[in-house]
């Protein structure tokens, strides 16, 4: 099977996680997935191929050299974002794309747009994976997952190519910030691995953000309004006054390494009201800074309406792999040289986001970012480029030389 009949077959298993389940894996139909590649992994001659209760995918591809050698890992994780739905994925192939428009779905007028996703211009001429419109494509991480599959069977294909051990790991709810916390470091035992798990092709990337949540609920006080001067506390309003107090520093105008504040979550009514936000910074400690700030805030607003009357939970997330990685940059340069090998140009940049290498990082197994080569992740739009997945699989192996 070559690498797109895998990711078509792949991409068409339902593997959604949910963030409210609070089970691992957080969803039956991930450890489904994990079977079928468990099973997939035995019938190509891995070895040491482990399927643990909580849906953790290990697997070796042993030495064929006695000589000294790292033991070098990849991984990729096997949930689809809930951002949008993963069920009934029926990806398709536009061959030799024509640099015009993609109509993904003629029923429901939803046009994959150049003007929209200019991008898509530098894949003209090539074929391209996309989805009718009514999902997500699951490139993210699916690809990953095919390209470290490909890569080894490339490698079981041609011995004379001479390395040590190789560990593969597929994990669950990557996409609910969960997929590293149960990753058994030690059982990996690697000296260092890769996530294929990044977006387009050539990105490199071992800085990340580090990340908390805040959750706040507000306490109102609900008196029928006629009655109401002087007792009424409206909680919804309360909250809108928290969210005027905090820097609009936001998602939507902020890129590179610009941090941001971003309510992502809102309910309530006049008794009781909550919201939930994320907090992301590269730098540690402007990081630190933007939860005082929301400390500070919630404390204001309890000397303004009463001690309790507001409620923060804040809790960090993960943190910017860099200052583990950059003692260790030798691992970075080798993927660099190994894209160059493969006619791609390597694009270092900061992940505006999270990775499970972030959090493997800080339990001790190095772990940087590797592109997988798809676009538009967690949205109907996403899609593809097929040379992009092979030229994925040409790094592995690459990295895997050196």
């Amino acid at each position: 099977m070559d690498a797109v009949e895998r990711f078509i077959e792949y991409a068409k298993w339902w593997t959604t996680s949910d963030e409210e389940s609070g089970i691992t894996p957080s969803t039956a139909r991930q450890m489904d997935f994990a079977r079928k590649l468990k099973q997939d992994l035995e019938g190509l001659g891995f070895e040491e191929v482990e399927l643990d209760e909580l849906g953790y995918l290990y697997a070796t591809l042993p030495a064929n050299t006695t000589e000294a050698l790292p033991t070098i890992g990849f991984i990729a994780h096997m949930d689809t974002s809930p951002d949008m739905s993963g069920e009934n994925v029926k990806p398709r192939i536009v061959k030799n794309y024509d640099g015009k428009d993609i109509v993904l779905n003629a029923e429901r007028n939803i046009v994959l747009s150049t003007e929209q996703f200019p991008e898509i211009l530098q894949y003209k001429g090539q074929d391209i994976i996309v989805t009718d419109g009514t999902t997500l494509l699951g490139a993210d991480d699916k690809a990953g997952i095919v390209e470290i599959i490909c890569a080894c069977e490339y490698l079981m294909a041609h011995p004379e190519i001479k390395h040590g051990k190789i560990r593969i790991g597929f994990n669950p709810d990557e996409e609910i910030g969960m997929g590293a916390h149960k990753f058994d470091v030690n059982k990996f035992g690697c000296d260092w691995a890769y996530t294929m798990d990044g977006g387009e092709i050539g990105e490199l990337e071992y800085e990340n953000f580090n990340a908390a949540s805040a959750k706040l609920k507000f306490n109102g006080l609900n008196v029928h309004p006629g009655s109401a001067k002087g007792k009424m506390r409206n909680a919804i309003r309360m909250a809108q006054e928290f969210i005027s107090m905090i820097p609009a520093e936001l998602p939507e105008n902020t890129e590179g390494y610009d941090g941001f504040y971003h309510v992502v979550a809102s309910s309530g009514s006049v008794e009781e009201a909550s919201l939930a936000w994320i907090i992301r910074d590269h730098d540690r400690a402007k990081f630190e800074e933007r939860k005082r700030v929301m400390e500070r805030t919630t404390r204001w607003m309890n000397e303004k309406y009463g001690e309790g009357v507001v409620e923060l939970e804040l809790k960090d997330q993960y943190y910017n792999m860099r200052e583990m990685v950059e003692p260790e940059i030798h691992i970075i340069d080798k993927a660099f040289k190994a894209m160059e090998e493969a006619g791609v140009k390597p694009k270092v940049s900061p992940i505006r986001g999270g990775t499970d290498g972030a959090q493997l990082s800080f339990k001790g197994l190095l772990c940087p970012n590797i592109f997988a080569g798809g676009h538009n992740f967690h949205g109907k739009y996403e899609y593809l480029p097929i040379r992009s997945m092979e030229k994925a699989i040409e790094v592995i192996v690459n990295i895997v030389k050196k």
